[in-house]
This record gives C-alpha cells, structure tokens and sequence, in this order.
C-alpha cells in the first residue's frame, strides 16, 4: 500500500470516528449564542452553541443530522475554537476554507491536527458545502452584532 493510500485511510478512520463519536455533541444553556445553519442541496443541519466571554470562545457545541463529513467537521471545530479569541477562530476558519478549497494555506501558525483529515474533500466540490456548514455558522454567531 502507498504512503497516499495509507494517510486517506487514516484520514478517513478520522473522520469516521469524529462521526461516530462526535466531541462537544449537546447544547449550551445560559446566554450562548445559537446558529442555525443548514445545507438544503443534501439536508444537513447543524444547530451551535457558542458561548464568548472577553473575546474568547469559552465554550462550543454543536447539534443536528447529516453526512459524516458534515458532523465530523462539527466536531473538529468545536475543539479546535474552544479557548481561541474570536480573531483566532475566524482566522482559523479561512485556513480551513482555504484547505478544503484545494487553495495554499497557512499550517503553521495553527496546528490543525484532526482538521487536516478534512482536506481531501477538495476533490469531492459537492462536499465542499458539508465541509464547511459548521465553520459558516461560527463565522455567523462571531459576527461582531453578535458577540459582546
């Protein structure tokens, strides 16, 4: 087996296993901020809680259905922007758009760990969208009308 054959499946026992046993899974009581976001051209839906205290992320968490790179996705992001200030996070989020668009990224100033699993959807663009749904709805909740 190559070396490429071995990382896409370790990649995708990643992926898989973000799915099957998704971190941050639940909701946030108390003043978060909840996002509702959905991707009508296959179904998924992805409902964050985010709560954002001085500017960080203190506390992130995801609900709602669809294909495992969407929830999987989910996962990773609600890890990886807990304890990151806003600014962080949403510069994080467009080194993952950029990675996952197949375009040149910044990969040292953030370890991406998991996240990186995530890259070979660029070569699946309708998966783009499933990709990205959970990132889009924390760039939403992190609008600045909506963070204090």
């Amino acid at each position: 087996m190559s070396m490429q054959n071995n990382l896409d499946a370790l990649y995708r026992q990643v992926i898989m296993d973000h799915y099957k046993n998704p971190r941050n899974r639940g909701e946030i009581m108390n003043d978060a901020l909840t996002i509702n976001m959905n991707n009508p051209s296959c179904g998924d839906k992805i409902q964050l809680h985010m709560k954002v205290d001085n500017g960080v992320v203190s506390d992130a968490k995801f609900t709602g259905e669809g294909c495992s790179i969407s929830l999987s996705s989910a996962s990773m992001m609600t890890e990886a922007v807990r304890g990151k200030s806003v600014e962080e996070a949403l510069e994080l989020s467009g080194i993952f758009s950029d990675m996952v668009q197949g375009e040149d990224y910044d990969d040292e100033k953030y370890e991406l760990g998991d996240i990186e699993a995530l890259q070979g959807v660029t070569k699946f663009p309708a998966r783009i969208k499933c990709a990205t749904l959970a990132w889009k709805a924390m760039e939403k909740g992190l609008d600045p009308e909506n963070v204090d």
